[in-house]
């Protein structure tokens, strides 16, 4: 029960702290406009003496805070389940739709109060609601229609930029920190999928296709919420890399492999249904350093290469013959100082690696829970 409310609580503060990033930026991005449009009209004396900028600042406010709270929680998380699961058309149309209703709400929780306080009427007055409804039909509304509905589509492409590339790695590629191969540890972490071969033949491509494509959309928000960065998809295996900081940090590295485990246990029924069988998978852990920087000229990448990326996936390959399901060096073992609730060290000892000259010492994981 321990190790499934601590995961839980990783997952909602994963989205606690990416709502607060956006409710941030969004109230300072409405202040911005906000008084560029003040500044801008009341230098062509626009405005006369009764217009009353502390009431329309409170009302802006309202509109940023209340935008920035239910864009960050709700909106843009349903946004983005959209732009995954349908066809881009379809989703800016579903996208589109969902702001329009949310605008019309904030936007006229804002008018109301200001119309409230120009009018010196109650909220509810049949005054302040004819007001209200006259806003909609200016041109001020329609600008600010446009402008935020272009910020929570590009907010929405941020976001998926950044889980395409992996938490701080689309910063560090717009900064071009790797344009120069520099060395750096790392941690790794190979899955593969137990029996594909058998699984795809008994499926058959198109939908063994679509087995694949499910299992890696719903081991994707472990790997998210625990700073992993998807290095490589090569058929039904995913290479995940984490900075040691990150990977370390609350357990994250081993976190993800257990978080990976109880979204498709989750969702299991699902699977069976679908596909008559349920993805069961290996993973190996090993870390050191790598050189890493952008390869590539028609599709450039950030690509590493290193010793370690080798032995993480002579590692994972031993899973199968040792009957485990995550098997990690030694080495990477005694530098985890944080694991999951419930789950136990068990040494193996040295064992012989394929391609490998000496043996290397594996630590497996126990789940007791």
């Amino acid at each position: 029960m321990s190790k499934v409310k601590k995961y839980s609580s990783q997952r909602i503060w994963f989205y606690v702290r990416r709502a607060i990033w956006i409710l941030i930026a969004w109230v300072l991005i409405s202040n911005i406009l906000f008084f560029y449009d003040f500044i801008t009209l009341a230098n062509k004396g626009i405005y006369n003496s009764s217009y009353d900028l502390h009431s329309a600042f409170i009302a802006n406010l309202i509109v940023a805070v209340s935008a920035g709270v239910i864009g960050g929680t709700i909106t843009v998380n349903l946004m983005e389940i959209c732009v995954r699961k349908y066809a881009f058309w379809k989703a800016i149309l579903i996208i589109i739709f969902v702001y329009t209703l949310v605008a019309i709400f904030i936007s006229g929780a804002g008018a109301l109060y200001k119309a409230s306080q120009d009018l010196n009427l109650p909220l509810f007055d049949p005054e302040v609601f004819e007001e209200m409804f006259f806003f909609f039909g200016q041109w001020m509304f329609v600008k600010n229609f446009a402008i935020w509905l272009f910020i929570v589509i590009f907010t929405l492409i941020l976001i998926m930029v950044n889980d395409k590339y992996g938490p701080g790695v689309f910063p560090d590629y717009l900064m071009g920190r790797y344009f120069m191969p520099k060395k750096e540890r790392r941690i790794f972490m190979f899955a593969d999928i137990r029996n594909a071969t058998g699984i795809a033949e008994v499926l058959g491509e198109e939908k063994y296709f679509l087995f694949l494509k499910d299992f890696f959309k719903d081991i994707a928000p472990a790997i998210v919420q625990t700073r992993g960065e998807v290095y490589q998809y090569v058929g039904d295996e995913i290479v995940v890399s984490w900075k040691m900081k990150a990977g370390l940090k609350n357990g994250n590295a081993l976190q993800c492999f257990y978080m990976m485990k109880e979204s498709i246990e989750y969702k299991k029924e699902r699977y069976l249904k679908k596909y008559d069988t349920i993805p069961d998978f290996k993973v190996g852990y090993h870390y050191g350093s790598v050189m890493v920087g952008e390869l590539g000229h028609i599709k450039r990448e950030i690509a590493f290469s290193g010793d370690v990326l080798n032995t993480a996936a002579r590692i994972q390959a031993m899973c199968n013959t040792l009957g485990v399901d995550i098997l990690t060096s030694k080495d990477f073992a005694d530098i985890s100082y944080n694991v999951p609730d419930g789950v136990v060290r068990e040494d193996l000892g040295p064992q012989p690696l394929k391609g490998k000259a000496e043996e290397i010492s594996l630590v497996t994981f126990r789940n007791d829970n």
